[in-house]
């Protein structure tokens, strides 16, 4: 059933261009007030869900930090980030997604680079040239997870964190349909998911329309396993329901995990 050519770089570049145009809750950019408040030190962003993240997890005075937004585009963190005083760079596959950033940054006089590219490699920086890396609930679009975290822990400066949002794996065993139009929790799918194993381009397109980003599950293990693999010491944890989902009821259906490079 798997396509004999799908590239998901491109295909979620496209799709998360759109998703900008279509005013997509996580492409909404921040503020100016929002903006004027971190400046001032009152500041919150997200990692999962719309809780807050932990304001433990990240460097009590971000002043002169140098933070890489990592498949965070769309004018949300890095700009809060950037108004509290961090040195920010938001890196995102999508080029509307990082306008929204730079539209924010011309807005309030912010300085803040944007770089494009996929977030399993990120050749474009040097070994050790990060604090902080901030990479909320994305790595759902890419079909491999190692690179990730390799490229993170290579551009982390020893004792530098890595903050990681991502989707429980269960959420993917459910049926769409059933799930979104009924709030069913109707169970046929193994794990792990993929939108391009589990469909042909034809069923994809009937199901969530032919345009609409690819989704790709990770086990725990790529997930955490992967992290620790890559050479991390996994110092916190935390779960939250989704916004919207109907499985919330029963479940967490984020979780989060903030990582220490050994120094």
């Amino acid at each position: 059933m798997q396509d004999i050519v799908v590239d998901p770089v491109a295909h979620n570049r496209a799709a998360w261009d759109r998703y900008v145009q279509e005013g997509n809750e996580w492409s909404r950019p921040v503020s100016a007030e929002d903006v004027e408040r971190a400046r001032m030190g009152d500041w919150s962003i997200v990692l999962i869900g719309r809780e807050p993240v932990d304001r433990s997890w990240l460097p009590t005075d971000l002043t002169g930090k140098d933070v890489l937004c990592l498949a965070s585009g769309g004018g949300q963190q890095g700009p809060i980030l950037a108004a509290a005083g961090a040195r920010v760079t938001v890196f995102d596959n999508s080029p509307r997604q990082l306008g929204q950033d730079q539209m924010v940054a011309a807005r309030d006089g912010l300085e803040l680079r944007t770089v494009l590219g996929d977030m399993r490699d990120l050749s474009a920086f040097g070994d050790a040239t990060f604090d902080v890396v901030f990479h909320p609930v994305s790595n759902l679009f890419v079909p491999d997870l190692a690179p990730v975290w390799r490229e993170c822990f290579r551009i982390l400066r020893p004792g530098g964190t890595l903050l990681v949002g991502f989707l429980n794996p269960d959420v993917y065993l459910f049926d769409h349909e059933a799930l979104d139009e009924r709030g069913e929790l109707i169970v046929v799918h193994k794990l792990p998911y993929s939108d391009v194993t589990q469909y042909s381009a034809e069923e994809r397109a009937t199901k969530f329309g032919a345009d609409a980003a690819l989704e790709y599950s990770h086990t725990l293990t790529d997930q955490i396993g992967g992290q620790l693999a890559a050479g991390f010491v996994l110092t916190a944890f935390a779960e939250a329901p989704h916004q919207s989902n109907a499985s919330a009821q029963y479940m967490s259906n984020y979780f989060a995990t903030l990582a220490v490079k050994p120094g």
